[in-house]
């Protein structure tokens, strides 16, 4: 976070007011950041550009990062693919229906949290013939009210709740890439470093799921 640094700011000095608590002075003295607006309009990271100033939900501290989006096969729980995309509120949209091109076939389904539960997303898999089996994102507060883009037609059917169920799993490929892999925190600087660590961190997760999948298939 130190290094996100107004874009139109001259040197690596401190001559632009950023001081903080006093520890020294330079390119490494202490920041304080309470009170200032930063956002990726004015700001840049002088460290890594393409990392970009992004909040997952309202009420969270604002972190540079990428986003990773990953597609799993549902019976055995594998990561098929994965996108790892500059932040920002659609790139996961739009790296799932990245991923749905590449291994989706028509009149398949996809699977996917509240997240994915936009106008824009299940239109374009509805125009690949691919069934949106989404969670639905929809509420009522009283002062607010949204409906979800997914209605009867899709929910219906007994297809839709078992996704609802298998998709879950997801998360557990997520835990692994952030505790046992360590990629809680990018290890690269730059947008494709970092996604071909991803992709690696991907492939590793999958082969420790393989001789377990192996060893039940022997059991059975």
């Amino acid at each position: 976070m130190p290094s996100f640094r107004p874009k139109d700011e001259d040197g690596d000095d401190d001559r632009n007011g950023d001081r903080g608590g006093g520890q020294g002075e330079g390119r490494n003295a202490d920041r304080d950041f309470r009170g200032r607006r930063r956002s990726n309009a004015t700001h840049a990271s002088t460290t890594d550009p393409d990392a970009r100033l992004y909040k997952k939900a309202s009420g969270q501290a604002s972190r540079l990062c990428f986003i990773g989006t990953a597609l799993m096969e549902n019976r055995n729980g594998l990561a098929v693919d994965g996108r790892l995309t500059r932040a920002s509120g659609v790139s996961e949209c739009m790296a799932g229906i990245d991923l749905a091109d590449a291994h989706i076939p028509e009149r398949g389904a996809l699977a996917g949290d509240k997240g994915f539960d936009t106008a824009d997303f299940v239109a374009e898999l509805r125009e690949r013939r691919i069934t949106p089996h989404v969670a639905q994102n929809e509420y009522d507060t009283g002062k607010a009210r949204r409906r979800s883009n997914i209605d009867g037609r899709t929910t219906r059917h007994e297809g839709y709740g078992r996704s609802q169920k298998v998709r879950k799993r997801i998360e557990e490929i997520f835990g692994w890439l952030k505790t046992v892999a360590g990629w809680r925190k990018s290890r690269f600087r730059g947008l494709d470093r970092s996604e071909w660590g991803f992709h690696l961190a991907l492939a590793a997760c999958n082969l420790i799921r393989m001789p377990k999948l192996l060893a039940q298939e022997v059991a059975a």
